[in-house]
C-alpha cells in the first residue's frame, strides 16, 4: 500500500512516542487554552465559514483559490477546536502547591548549576504548556525526570546525545496561587 500516510514501522514496545504522557497542566496554562478555544470557536471560525459562503456563491469552486484556501483552513480550525475540547476534558488542572516546597514538583522553577558552573533556569510545567523561550519544560522530559523530588544543593544526572550531564540544584521557587 503507497501513499502520503505511510510511515516506517516502528516496535511500539521501544517507540518514545508511544510512552504515555502525563495529563497535567498549570491553571494558567488551563486559562490560555481555553482562551484559544473560545477564540477559535467564537471569532475564528464563523469568520472563516462566511469567507467560504461568500467564495462558494462567486461560482466555480475548482478554479476558486479564495474557497479553497478558506476551506483549508476552516477543516483545520475546526479539527483544532475538536482537538482542544477532547484534551481540555483530558487534563487534570494543578491548582495548589505541594505540601514540601523545598522539593522539586510539578510547577516548580528551578534555578540549576552544571559542571562547568553555568546557570540554568527552567519550570517544569505540562506538556502543553512548553516554551523554549522561556524554558519551560515538560514533565515527561528527560530533564524533569531527573530533577523531580530533589532539593536544594541535590545532584541530578541527566543522560543526554554527549553523554551523562550532572546538575545542582541552587534554588527552587513556586508560583504563588
Amino acid at each position: 500500500m503507497k501513499g502520503r500516510n505511510m510511515t516506517r514501522w516502528r516496535d511500539p514496545a521501544k517507540d518514545p512516542r508511544q510512552a504515555p504522557k502525563s495529563n497535567l497542566i498549570t491553571a494558567e496554562g488551563a486559562a490560555r487554552l481555553r482562551g484559544i478555544l473560545d477564540h477559535l470557536s467564537r471569532v475564528k471560525r464563523p469568520e472563516l465559514s462566511t469567507k467560504v459562503g461568500e467564495a462558494a456563491a462567486l461560482g466555480d469552486r475548482s478554479e476558486n483559490a479564495d474557497y479553497t484556501y478558506n476551506k483549508k483552513e476552516l477543516n483545520r480550525v475546526i479539527a483544532r477546536i475538536r482537538y482542544l475540547t477532547i484534551r481540555l476534558d483530558e487534563l487534570q488542572v494543578v491548582d495548589r502547591l505541594p505540601a514540601n516546597l523545598d522539593k522539586i514538583f510539578f510547577g516548580a522553577f528551578v534555578d540549576l548549576e552544571d559542571e562547568e558552573g553555568e546557570a540554568l533556569q527552567l519550570r517544569i510545567v505540562g506538556h502543553d504548556e512548553i516554551d523554549t523561550q522561556k524554558r519551560w519544560i515538560s514533565i515527561d522530559a528527560p530533564m524533569a525526570k531527573a530533577l523531580l523530588g530533589k532539593g536544594v544543593d541535590d545532584d541530578a544526572e541527566v543522560l543526554t546525545p554527549n553523554g551523562k550531564v550532572f546538575y545542582t540544584v541552587t534554588a527552587i521557587r513556586y508560583a504563588s496561587l
